[in-house]
């Protein structure tokens, strides 16, 4: 029965794909005009199920907090509207008459989508809008373990385009979820895009696919509070950021560094707000779950309450606390504190002045988490900015939470659920993902010049004429491979010898 239902799989993709191509021919051909309201329609019929759907998710994943996955729909349908909703993404998008230049917006096709279990609606809504203002089709593959709640926003989706009159087959989802149909997916030559966000092994199998792909990579941001920081403010914005839907954007904040001037300061505050820091016994047992055997993350505690995770370790808490907190000094791939941990447990370290603060927090992203997001916490603008030339991240976040200031939703960076992550995170780009990302640019270019007059800047001798829109070039001097100082000296001859006559 696996076998039939893999060879199953792989012909639904195809056929979702043949789907596709079939409505993306039809819908490439719509207005600028068109494609915003049908725009606006999805989102705004995503905006009337918010709440369900968050409740969808987290029942079904057992991930997170739904009040919370109510404020990430909200971001991937609303807010991600109104940040797109005056782009030029269809036809001519850009005319310079005076550089001779017209850009033309291009839809890449087909987008294939690789939705997580961690935002699973939030990120369906989100990249759903992104690929159809670029004019695209959409394939949603869902992650397994977030199936159902992914399969009934993307009806929610289909209800509302079809009612705006886009073609059948412009927004699909696969339905018999298996590795080989995303595969077959992501490897189609029909396949224009991979817009994916995961894991590690998911970013590889879409940048090895042999088709163009945007991925994101895990993040393991540290916060640095520095001394001129507002501390119960800072403290404040961590909390917030870690316990925001119990820690599962990649972007909120896995360690905080501090300097030893100030570090009493910021331990007495983080117990104030709920944090609880570990004994180096309950370190070591809660330490037991947060990787697995394979040094991967453990996904029993992702989008975990603290409570949940204390149970499965062990310990015992105090009434209130919202993060676990374990002072650490090390950093390493076997150091599991300072890995990437998508539940409400901080790592905590402390150094003696910022410039070692500064490479404590290098050394935690090139451990794990390079290229994408970090936050400080200063009123220090030049240390803000040494910090700004020499993280390896794409989002330097300055004195707001984490998650919601690399998503957009408290900074005025793209609002996004796919974080690019640079180079140096093995990603295609460092943006924030939008429509922009979506399109390829066809550009229209007039002749400005010459090879006259490339000679001429490159101080070379111009021999000949330059024709013009006014010459006969058949009837012009150089037709006859005569040079433009020959024909003057011919000239000077002919007038000498009427003048002697």
């Amino acid at each position: 029965m696996g076998l039939d239902r893999d060879l199953q799989s792989i012909q639904e993709v195809r056929d979702l794909i043949k789907n596709a191509k079939a409505a993306q021919k039809e819908y490439q051909n719509w207005t600028q005009e068109q494609v915003d309201s049908l725009v606006k329609t999805i989102a705004e019929e995503c905006e009337k199920h918010l709440e369900p759907l968050a409740k969808m998710a987290v029942e079904e994943t057992g991930f997170g907090i739904w009040q919370d996955k109510v404020i990430k729909n909200l971001l991937g349908c609303r807010v991600t509207y109104n940040y797109i909703k005056d782009m030029k993404t269809v036809g001519v998008i850009n005319e310079n008459k005076a550089d001779g230049i017209i850009e033309i917006g291009v839809p890449m096709g087909i987008v294939a989508a690789l939705i997580p279990s961690t935002n699973p609606t939030s990120t369906v809504m989100y990249k759903t809008l992104i690929s159809l203002k670029a004019g695209n089709a959409i394939i949603v593959s869902p992650h397994p373990n977030a199936k159902k709640c992914i399969l009934e926003t993307v009806r929610i989706i289909q209800k509302a385009a079809k009612e705006a009159g886009a073609p059948n087959g412009l927004v699909q989802c696969i339905e018999t979820t298996t590795m080989q149909a995303t595969d077959t997916l992501m490897k189609h030559p029909d396949t224009g895009i991979i817009l994916a966000t995961g894991g590690s092994a998911m970013v590889k199998a879409a940048y090895s696919s042999g088709n163009p792909a945007l991925s994101v990579g895990p993040g393991n941001g540290p916060s640095f509070i520095e001394k001129t920081a507002n501390i119960p403010v800072a403290v404040k914005r961590i909390m917030d950021s870690k316990t925001f839907d119990n820690g599962t954007i990649c972007a909120s904040e896995q360690s905080i560094v501090t300097e030893s001037c100030i570090k009493s300061q910021v331990i007495d505050e983080v117990k104030r707000q709920g944090g609880y820091f570990l004994s180096p016994e309950e370190s070591e047992k809660v330490e037991k779950f947060i990787m697995r055997a394979n040094n991967t993350m453990n996904p029993a505690i992702v989008g975990k309450s603290v409570q949940v995770i204390a149970k499965m370790a062990g310990i015992r808490v105090p009434e209130g606390t919202r993060v676990l907190v374990s002072e650490q000094t090390e950093v390493g791939p076997n150091r599991p504190y300072s890995r990437e941990k998508l539940c409400p447990i901080l790592a905590f370290f402390v150094e003696d002045t910022w410039e070692k603060a500064c490479a404590k927090c290098i050394a935690i992203l090139e451990n794990e988490g390079s290229g994408h997001t970090m936050t400080i916490h200063s009123q220090n603008e030049q240390i803000i900015r040494e910090f700004a030339l020499k993280k390896p991240v794409s989002r330097l976040l300055v004195n707001t939470p984490g998650a919601l200031g690399g998503t957009g939703a408290t900074t005025n960076l793209a609002p996004a659920l796919t974080l690019g992550c640079g180079s140096v995170g093995g990603s295609a780009t460092s943006d924030n993902i939008t429509p922009l990302n979506l399109i390829n640019i066809r550009r229209v270019a007039y002749g400005v010049k010459e090879l006259e007059d490339l000679r001429r800047e490159a101080g070379q001798e111009v021999s000949g004429c330059t024709p013009c829109c006014n010459t006969n070039t058949a009837e012009c001097g150089s037709s006859s491979g005569m040079s433009a100082q020959d024909i003057e000296r011919l000239a000077r001859e002919v007038l000498a010898s009427i003048l002697n006559k």
